[in-house]
């Protein structure tokens, strides 16, 4: 490896490793339920180095060998060795790059869990329509990654089957990881079905990405929130409550304000109104803490504010294109259908390399 600086923080990786073998196979770690968990996680952390590192060490070894084979008298096995040299460069230098992923800093949100909101921008009811399509969209793409989606609140947009908003928890490993780029205006081009000319709309809905506020995260105190109860509103029929379940949440200090009406219970409305609170927070929180290296954030795949356009579906062309990356694909009703994981991975990939432009 060249950089001696990587080598040798691959080097100090794989010690901290070897000594957590250790220290999982004491009693007094095994005895110990919370600093098993702590270490087993930080163990399984590094596994994806250190399991590198042992194949760099080997394939090293075996260059060795090659080179010295290379030097064979014997012309046919001197001309198997040089094959044998080239392959084995050619794949230690496919493992520095990847230990030099490896060992980028990771952003501790990135296992967290997201809520999602999605709201429909410009273009009426067609924006409805498309702010369903996205919602449905991310749904298959966290049905395909094994994720659960819970929705916490969502307004209809009168009988097209559109929504005006959702917002959404998904849970499961490693999703804010993987959505985390997604925030900002998404814009579609197509024909409406309303439309009898045959002329192309286009509509646009916003997509924000949170990562879950935890108590640990975030401490509300009581005397800083009005709550208020109401009746919940609706489309008329039977499924308008008729007791006061709707909830009301004001945060007084930001003036903040979440209201839950989706559930029958008070109780469960006040639950959802708190969780989607307390995310809004702490990304608040967030945002103002990242002022100071907004241009760094820029740099690497846009800083996800929701007023950036950042992507465009246009159907009668079937494509996708990331503009912050320039990125284009086909088979726009299977990304639809949340067949996104080219976006994503190129996306991270994206953000890697210009990490790894400014150094580990």
């Amino acid at each position: 490896m060249a950089n001696e600086k990587i080598l040798e923080k691959v080097k100090g990786v794989v010690a901290r490793f070897n000594e957590l073998e250790e220290l999982l196979a004491s009693p007094e770690v095994t005895s110990d339920l919370a600093r098993l968990t702590k270490l087993s996680k930080e163990r399984s952390d590094i596994l994806g180095l250190s399991l590198a590192w042992e194949d760099y060490t080997k394939s090293m070894k075996q260059l060795e060998d090659a080179q010295e084979m290379a030097r064979d008298p014997d012309p046919e096995m001197s001309e198997l060795a040089k094959l044998e040299v080239d392959e084995l460069k050619e794949h230690l230098l496919d493992l520095e790059d990847q230990m030099k992923v490896m060992l980028l800093p990771r952003d501790p949100m990135d296992e967290k869990n997201i809520m999602l909101e999605i709201r429909a921008g410009t273009g009426g009811e067609e924006a409805a329509l498309f702010a369903g399509d996205l919602f449905r969209m991310y749904s298959r793409y966290a049905e395909r990654k094994g994720w659960k989606v819970e929705v916490l609140s969502s307004s209809a947009s009168g009988g097209s089957g559109g929504i005006k908003e959702v917002i959404a928890m998904i849970k499961g490993n490693d999703v804010f990881s993987n959505l985390r780029f997604e925030s900002g205006v998404h814009r579609v081009q197509r024909v409406p079905s309303t439309e009898s000319q045959g002329r192309i709309h286009t509509s646009a809905a916003t997509v924000a990405v949170l990562p879950e506020a935890e108590d640990i995260d975030l401490r509300i105190e009581d005397k800083e929130l009005r709550i208020d109860v109401m009746r919940a509103g609706g489309p008329g029929g039977q499924s308008v409550n008729t007791t006061d379940s709707a909830v009301r949440i004001t945060h007084l200090p930001t003036g903040m304000i979440v209201i839950c009406q989706d559930e029958k219970s008070q109780h469960k409305n006040k639950a959802k109104a708190m969780r989607i609170l307390k995310t809004r927070l702490l990304e608040a929180e967030r945002e103002k803490q990242d002022a100071a290296r907004r241009d760094e954030r820029r740099s690497m795949v846009g800083s996800g504010d929701r007023s950036e356009k950042i992507r465009t579906y246009n159907f009668p062309q079937d494509r996708v294109t990331d503009h912050r990356i320039n990125f284009t694909r086909h088979n726009l009703p299977g990304a639809m259908d949340g067949d996104i994981e080219d976006l994503i991975s190129n996306l991270r990939a994206y953000r890697q390399a210009e990490l790894l432009k400014s150094g580990i």
